[in-house]
């Protein structure tokens, strides 16, 4: 889930008009998550074939981002590597909560309370192997290139930022911004509203971008400091200190200057400070990639999504229309480049 820092950034609304041309570096398993998370029945049960194969994960590649494409967005994913050793215990955590969360799903359905069912089937969203390796088939049949990161994906997603490959980081966490990505977009493949926990209330959905150089000039701290935030908040590699939250967390640092001092202030310590720091600072990333935007396989689509996983040929027949007719206009838009 990322450091708790998201209320620091001022945000701008946008459109997706605003991300014509963009290439955007999607957080792969991010998105996945929140294809697997929302994209399900009334009780929580996610989309499935008649075998039983989860196939939440691609529709929301298919439709959606059919979309962004017809709206002139250029998405490259990225997915995790090898995660740092320091991030073991967080995903022990994280598993122990899907756990939970999987056998309060079941008693909310057999209660029959879809609104609890849907909660805690939320809850007990998992990515594996499976839904990696079939995405990452599915975006090959679309066109669209994926990057496998040596390890954090937004880390190597921050890095084409650096290189000049990528315009946008796509991804709802913030932990982008720790890595040093200049330039984060969010709520860009979700449409709809979302509703306020325990309320019966919903919100309008919409883009946002956020700006690193502008946040950091406004709030009037360095990029360490912000890492340090972050640190102090907590994140995939750290607990984080008791009681301390991003707005606490600012002050601090910005009273103190350095962590260091903040935790002798504190008179509390983190383990392992400095490999935490290291993870933002000298993150673990390759050059080795090739960002190659291919052509529709209509025959692959129709065979992967439709023979194989149970897709309405006549749904994915007029997609693949699309995303031709937007294949063309690119294709057109760029003799004049």
């Amino acid at each position: 889930m990322g450091s708790d820092i998201g209320v620091l950034f001022e945000r701008e609304e946008i459109t997706l008009k605003d991300l014509k041309g963009m290439r955007i570096a999607i957080d792969g398993h991010n998105i996945l998550y929140q294809f697997l998370s929302s994209i399900r029945q009334a009780d929580g049960t996610p989309l499935m074939d008649r075998d039983g194969n989860v196939t939440s994960h691609l529709s929301g590649i298919i439709y959606r981002f059919t979309n962004l494409i017809e709206a002139g967005i250029k998405p490259i994913f990225v997915f995790d590597g090898k995660p740092p050793d320091l991030k073991a215990r967080t995903i022990e955590k994280r598993r122990e909560i899907r756990n939970t969360a999987k056998e309060k799903w079941d008693d909310a359905k057999k209660r029959g309370d879809e609104e609890a069912a849907m909660k805690f089937a939320k809850g007990s969203t998992k990515i594996t192997d499976d839904v990696i390796s079939g995405s990452k088939k599915l975006l090959d049949l679309m066109g669209i290139p994926h990057i496998d990161a040596p390890s954090e994906g937004e880390a190597q997603a921050a890095h084409l930022l650096e290189n000049g490959d990528a315009d946008l980081i796509g991804s709802q966490d913030f932990d982008s911004l720790m890595f040093g990505g200049e330039e984060l977009v969010r709520n860009f493949a979700i449409t709809g509203k979302r509703k306020i926990p325990g309320k019966k209330i919903y919100v309008d959905i919409t883009p946002e971008r956020i700006s690193l150089r502008e946040n950091l000039k406004r709030l009037g701290i360095t990029q360490e400091q912000l890492i340090e935030i972050g640190i102090l908040v907590g994140t995939d590699f750290n607990d984080g200190v008791k009681g301390v939250g991003a707005k606490t967390a600012l002050k601090l640092i910005k009273k103190e200057g350095t962590i260091e001092k903040v935790l002798k202030l504190l008179n509390v310590e983190i383990e392992g400070l400095e490999e935490v720091k290291s993870i933002f600072t000298n993150p673990e990333v390759t050059n080795e990639y090739v960002i190659r935007w291919g052509k529709v396989d209509e025959a692959g689509l129709i065979q992967f999504l439709c023979d194989r996983h149970d897709f309405s040929v006549n749904r994915i027949e007029k997609v693949i229309l699309r995303l031709k007719s937007a294949d063309n206009g690119q294709m057109r838009l760029d003799k004049w480049f």
